[in-house]
């Protein structure tokens, strides 16, 4: 694609192509290339578009190599909500002196839209939105709409205001084509329209689209004033943000960032301070073995055991971990669901537990040919199992009421714990029946 994609490609035959495929060769070119494409759609009209559809801060780095009076003109033609995306990356001096490049219109309408939290429904809708009045017809909405559509972010609904700009309904395009052109907006409207607060979050404002699947939806201050619209699109970056920034935490990136292509000394700045607490953290079990060195000693062979005993904790805690992070992360359950989950995953740990504690047992009696030595495998490894299913879906609850992450801190917490209850049940076991097994 980057070899295809130079800046000596024939400019006329690029923006021919969907501006999504334009962002991904802009994306994939080195960033000169890319700024001196970048000036070329410029000059054809064309660099709105694409720009929009790349990550806000590849944009951002593009957008900073040009000059400022070029900038604010690409700015003034993307959508806002893009736009805003775009300079919320940029440094605040920077964003101060594009915005007095634009007209005043356009510079308040960024300036209001900067000024909420990115991860809001404020700060992801645009206030392109097409507002009607209900006393309009429907045959007048109609031209209205014809009129504002080149600008409007989406033109599939039609929010009813009245003269305060207090939201009275939603039309769809449908019932508004197919009403009679004398009927009154009033008539038609459906004034039971679902909204989204301003202030709402976004992973909120996600579950909202997913709940009614609109393809957009009015965003209302406190006073019910009609401020804009979040549209499907954004719902769709916000959803895949999210999901990467987990699977980023769950993995042990704090930051919830880092590209398969970042720089080393970048990768290892995010890495290395959860991976040196996680030192800490796993020392507790290193205390718990040194407990045990002189059954160790004594019988060597229970060492052979100990890492297949802390790795399945590890791996039954996370299959409980994945269902209640999950869970919490999509809305399905909440803190009242917690004694029902962890009545669920005591079932799941006792079951589970029985059979692959047979399974240990069976295999280190043939292995050792010590009936007692699989005995004591097979109910140190039911009973992590059991452990490990509690823990795995009790903490992701628990971090969640005390406000901190469970993507980030469930994982760590629950593997340790695993390892302290199966290799202690494990050893303190066989210390127990020591003289039996010598």
């Amino acid at each position: 694609m980057a070899e295809e994609a130079t800046p000596r490609l024939d400019i006329a035959e690029l923006i021919r192509r969907h501006p999504a495929e334009i962002a991904e060769i802009l994306a994939a070119l080195n960033e000169d290339e890319a700024v001196e494409l970048l000036r070329r759609l410029y000059l054809r009209r064309a660099a709105a578009e694409p720009l929009g559809e790349m990550e806000p801060d590849e944009a951002a780095r593009l957008l900073a190599e040009l000059n400022r009076e070029d900038a604010a003109h690409i700015l003034s033609h993307m959508e806002p909500d893009d736009a805003v995306d775009l300079l919320a990356e940029l440094p605040p001096e920077t964003v101060a002196d594009i915005l007095s490049r634009l007209e005043v219109r356009e510079a308040k309408q960024l300036g209001e839209l900067l000024a909420y939290p990115p991860d809001s429904a404020g700060g992801l809708m645009s206030t392109e939105v097409v507002a009607l009045s209900a006393d309009m017809t429907a045959e007048r909405a109609i031209e209205e709409l014809r009129a504002v559509a080149e600008d409007a972010e989406t033109v599939y609904y039609a929010y009813v205001v009245d003269e305060r700009g207090t939201l009275l309904g939603v039309l769809s395009l449908r019932d508004l084509v197919l009403a009679r052109p004398d009927t009154p907006l009033r008539a038609i409207m459906r004034s039971d329209a679902v909204v989204l607060p301003v202030t709402m979050d976004k992973e909120e404002v996600a579950r909202t689209f997913d709940k009614y699947n609109f393809l957009a939806l009015p965003v209302v201050d406190e006073d019910h004033r009609l401020l804009g619209i979040v549209t499907i699109d954004d719902v769709i970056d916000v959803i895949r943000e999210e999901a990467t920034e987990d699977a980023l935490k769950l993995g042990g990136i704090p930051a919830g960032e880092d590209h398969p292509l970042d720089p080393p000394q970048v990768s290892v700045r995010k890495r290395l301070p959860w991976l040196m607490g996680l030192v800490l953290l796993n020392l507790t079990v290193a205390g718990v073995i040194s407990r045990f060195e002189a059954t160790i000693a004594e019988i060597a062979f229970v060492a052979s055991l100990m890492p297949l005993i802390a790795d399945m904790s590890g791996n039954a805690a996370a299959q409980a971990l994945a269902v209640a992070i999950r869970g919490i992360a999509v809305g399905a359950v909440h803190w009242s669901n917690l004694p029902w989950i962890m009545w669920k995953e005591l079932r799941v740990g006792l079951f589970a537990g029985l059979v692959l504690g047979v399974q240990i047992g069976l295999i280190a009696t043939l292995l050792w040919r010590k009936p007692l030595f699989g005995l004591v495998a097979g109910i140190a490894l039911a009973g992590t199992t059991v452990g490990a299913c509690l823990t795995g879906g009790m903490l992701p609850f628990m971090f969640r009421r005390l406000g901190l992450d469970p993507a980030m801190m469930s994982g760590p917490v629950a593997t340790t714990i695993g390892d302290l209850i199966g290799i202690g049940l494990f050893l303190g076991l066989a210390t127990a029946f020591l003289p039996y097994m010598a």
